[in-house]
């Protein structure tokens, strides 16, 4: 399961990992101009942080299908532009808040589907452009607030499955436009429906069953749009009115009640009924045999009657009901009649009758025409056999008008293809099938044009998931309301990337929002992607106003800048300059007054910290010293500023040269020795460094490359110091801290009990290595690295996703090479190596090369300008290609990688 962790700092995001997220505002490009938080269906857990109220331009909040629990947070009412809220579908609980009725723009609340309690705000009035309430399915009590006969655009009211009580408020008849009234399942005890409800003259659906009403059944005959009327399972007396109804009734249900009368012969009049149920009633008299045979029936027509648990004796017609027609009829005298033809076949059993079966979608051509194990399937509905690849899409009708689908298949498949402004054919319903409310499940597959292409571009896709996910698709008074239940990519889609050129959310909110899975303790290391960010805990934020005056210290190999020098060295920070971005802040290459290139990270307001802790920052950092690691330079402190000067690494990430993006690449060798010199530096910062460092954050971008192409380890913002010896003279093999790391490197043990170890690095370092070998991320498309080597490894497979640009390589090197990686990615820390382990394998692999691809990788790694050029690439990696959402060291260079296909 995901989970919604904690990102930033401060309570609640400062303390343990608690499943909490949290939101911090930041510049133009993070928080305040996102327009849209989309995450639905995702699996993700944990509670909604108060931090959410500040995207302050947020159009659209999402997050339908999860397992979030905790309350609503009240400052989502300070979202003003909000038009969409969707929250249904998680573990919700406590009560609404008030505070959401300063949501004047909101079209559309959801919040059905969870744990909510406590009364309706009457605070919800205010809400004055709202169409749909979807409240139904939760623990709310008290009264419906008349208020909300003050909503003016007020369309679909479902509140069904809570424990309201009180009366039905008059009030409502004043809702112009309301078409969908479905409160189902409540406790209006001893209320009648008012009688002014007949001035709803926009009404579609009435649905009132089971809320322990009473009195007299109302004449609904005014209502001249009346499609559905669910009135069973109350205490309505009296007779049923007799005045005709609207002529697009499709569904009669007063079963389970205490009517009594006879059955209007005006039911014989409404051409669109599809279900008539008075079951368990005392309705006397005859059976209107006109109720089926003045119908007219079609193919996919259906008429169901159930009138069984009545006091009906006679039949007014001939018992000769078309093969379209269930009719019961068990618990009446009209049974005991042994003289009508048939009888008993609708008295025999509660079955009773015949009905018809749906008709299944015809193709043109045979399944296996088309190439099934690729997600390519024959377009049915089409004369020609064609072979294309459908997105597959869950889909449910919330509240449809009708009680049998199909009839109105035709009329479903116009509706969804004219706004998606499709053909007829390219939509098909899979299956379908009615749940309890009743609400009609779906699965649908949509097919690309058959005269442009077998598959859809990446456009189309995005044009057809927007349409979906932000209620484009017009009010349907059939359909009713819907809600999009998954959005399936399988097959040649399986690799897009919808997200690739969004502008609502920047890729950092992103990688701060998504998070990963975990299935099981088998997988948990594919799926351990969660929501981290590459920011350092601190108990405190400080402002540069507060640290004004000058910080300095003596240190010896680390020089005290000036401000003034580091902005002469920057052209004024100017853009420029700017090489990076990350958690610290802005990253600038910087030329010093002795010609020396440097790489500036230049703390940004939220980064800043403390004089003493900014100075035993530097202290750590500067104790820091092997040919391994990236050496830090020097330090600024003055005038509010906070800046650390490191080393320049003129080429780069080990991530940028292993991407399929890069014009350059490096051979095996050069990949075995810089796999060496990262594990050196590791197994300094673990042995050597005094105190011992767990660095938690090793990943192919924060291994940087100097001129001569030899590994440096960077970053060690997120480090922490390994654990020390206590008073009797143990110490502890691991230390407990809040969970950080990136996506796809994170050790799931690590994760799992939030205990840090050695052996956390060691997972990461591994993972790096099966990188190096495949030139694969991590998580691709949802593909673990991990996971997938381990597939390749044991199916005899293994050289059939290594990296072709590598050129040759010996065997039994790339095998033990292999075989060190995974050793590392071992879901428990006490199966994978020491780093000392590490380190001598790697030594032993490479003294297993032939000398002469030794020596001719020695001479070439001393030079740059002598690294291996790939032209073309006839191989396409079975994993494909990934642009990275997580940004790496900002210590490297400018360089600008063409684009050369793998």
């Amino acid at each position: 399961m995901k989970h919604l962790d904690n990102w930033g700092r401060g309570d609640p995001c400062g303390s343990p990992w608690n499943g909490v997220l949290c939101f911090h505002e930041t510049d133009n490009d993070g928080f305040l101009h996102v327009r849209e938080i989309q995450l639905l269906n995702m699996n993700l857990s944990g509670t909604l942080a108060p931090e959410v109220g500040k995207f302050s331009h947020l159009n659209i909040l999402d997050f339908m299908w999860n397992h979030i629990t905790g309350s609503i947070p009240k400052e989502i009412g300070n979202l003003s532009n909000l038009t969409l809220l969707l929250l249904n579908g998680n573990q919700f609980s406590g009560s609404l808040p008030d505070e959401l009725g300063s949501l004047a723009n909101l079209d559309r609340l959801q919040v059905d589907e969870n744990n909510l309690s406590g009364t309706l705000p009457k605070s919800y009035a205010n809400m004055s452009n709202v169409k749909h309430f979807h409240l139904n399915n939760n623990s709310f009590s008290g009264q419906l607030p008349p208020e909300f006969s003050r909503l003016p655009k007020l369309v679909h009211l479902l509140v069904d499955n809570n424990n309201l009580s009180g009366i039905l408020p008059p009030e409502y008849s004043a809702l112009a436009y309301l078409s969908i009234l479905q409160l189902d399942n409540n406790r209006f005890i001893g209320g009648e429906i008012p009688e002014s409800y007949q001035n709803l003259s926009r009404l579609i659906k009435i649905s009132l069953r089971n809320c322990s009403m009473e009195g007299a059944v109302p004449d609904l005959s005014q209502m001249a749009n009346l499609s559905y009327i669910d009135l069973s399972w109350n205490n309505f007396t009296g007779p049923i009115p007799t005045n005709k109804l609207s002529d697009n009734v499709t569904t009669i249900d007063l079963s389970h009640n205490n009517l009594n009368g006879s059955i209007p012969e005006s039911f014989s009049l409404l051409p669109a009924l599809q279900m008539l149920s008075l079951e368990n009633n005392s309705i006397s008299g005859s059976i209107p045999a006109g109720i089926w045979q003045n119908k007219s029936f079609n193919a996919t027509a259906r008429l169901s009657v159930d009138l069984r648990y009545n006091s009906l004796s006679n039949i007014s017609g001939d018992l000769n009901p078309p093969q379209n027609v269930t009719l019961r009829l068990r618990g009446n005298p009209v049974c005991n009649g042994a003289n009508i033809q048939n009888i008993h076949l609708f008295c025999d059993s509660d079955a009773g009758g015949n009905g018809t079966i749906d008709p299944a979608a015809s193709t043109a051509c045979p399944i296996t025409a088309c190439p099934v194990d690729q997600h390519i399937e024959p377009v049915p509905d089409l004369e020609k056999c064609y072979c294309a690849a459908p997105i597959r899409i869950g889909y449910r009708l919330k509240s449809p008008s009708f009680t049998h689908f199909p009839p109105y298949i035709f009329a479903f498949k116009s509706y969804i293809t004219h706004t998606l402004k499709m053909d007829h054919y390219q939509l098909s319903i899979d299956s379908y099938a009615w749940e309890k409310g009743p609400r009609l499940r779906m699965y649908l597959k949509l097919f690309p044009d058959v005269n442009n292409s077998r598959v859809f571009n990446v456009s189309e896709l995005q044009y057809i998931r927007y349409i979906y996910t932000t209620w484009h698709f017009p009010g349907s008074d059939l359909f009713g309301p819907y809600e999009l239940l998954n959005f399936t990519l399988l097959g040649p889609y399986s690799s897009v990337n919808l997200e690739a050129g969004k502008s609502g959310m920047s890729k950092g909110v992103l990688a701060g929002i998504l998070v990963g899975v975990i299935a099981s303790a088998a997988i948990a290391s594919v799926l351990a992607t969660v929501l981290i960010m590459r920011r350092k805990n601190r108990s405190r934020q400080f402002s540069r106003n507060n640290l004004s005056s000058k910080i300095s210290i003596k240190i010896d190999g680390v020089k005290e800048f000036t401000f003034r020098e580091l902005s002469q060295a920057t052209c004024n920070f100017s853009y420029s300059a700017q090489v990076g971005r990350g958690g610290y802040g802005k990253v600038y290459k910087g030329i010093l007054a002795s010609g020396t290139t440097v790489a500036i990270k230049r703390a940004e307001e939220r980064s800043l910290q403390g004089k003493r802790e900014f100075l035993t920052e530097i202290q750590f950092l500067s104790r820091l010293h092997h040919r391994n690691l990236v050496s830090l330079v020097g330090y600024c402190g003055e005038n509010g500023e906070q800046a650390l000067v490191y080393e320049y690494m003129p080429n780069g990430t080990l991530r940028d040269w292993i991407s399929d993006k890069c014009e350059r690449t490096l051979n095996f060798v050069m990949r075995l020795r810089i796999a060496l010199g990262a594990a050196k530096g590791i197994l300094y910062l673990h042995t050597e460094a005094n105190p011992p460092i767990f660095h938690r954050d090793i990943k192919a971008s924060n291994i940087l490359l100097d001129t001569n192409l030899t590994a440096k380890v960077a970053d060690f913002g997120l480090s922490r110091l390994a654990p020390v010896m206590d008073d009797e003279g143990s110490v502890p093999h691991h230390i407990s801290t809040i969970v950080k790391g990136t996506p796809g490197y994170l050790d799931p043990e690590y994760f799992l009990t939030h205990q840090l170890t050695d052996k956390s690095d060691v997972y990461s370092l591994g993972v790096v290595f099966l990188e190096l070998l495949t030139g694969v991320p991590p998580i691709l498309h949802g593909k673990n690295l991990v996971r997938e080597v381990n597939a390749a490894q044991k199916s005899g497979s293994l050289f059939g996703i290594i990296d072709s640009r590598m050129g040759d390589y010996p065997s039994e090197c790339v095998e033990r090479f292999i075989a060190l990686g995974l050793s590392c990615c071992q879901d428990k820390p006490e199966m994978r190596p020491s780093m000392t382990d590490v380190v001598r394998e790697l030594e032993d692999v490479l003294q297993l090369l032939p000398e002469s691809m030794a020596m001719s990788d020695n001479n070439t790694s001393r030079s740059s300008s002598s690294i291996t050029t790939t032209t073309s690439f006839s191989n396409v990696s079975k994993y494909g290609r990934m642009a990275s959402d997580v940004s790496g060291s900002d210590l490297t260079s400018t360089i600008m990688h063409s684009i050369t296909p793998r």
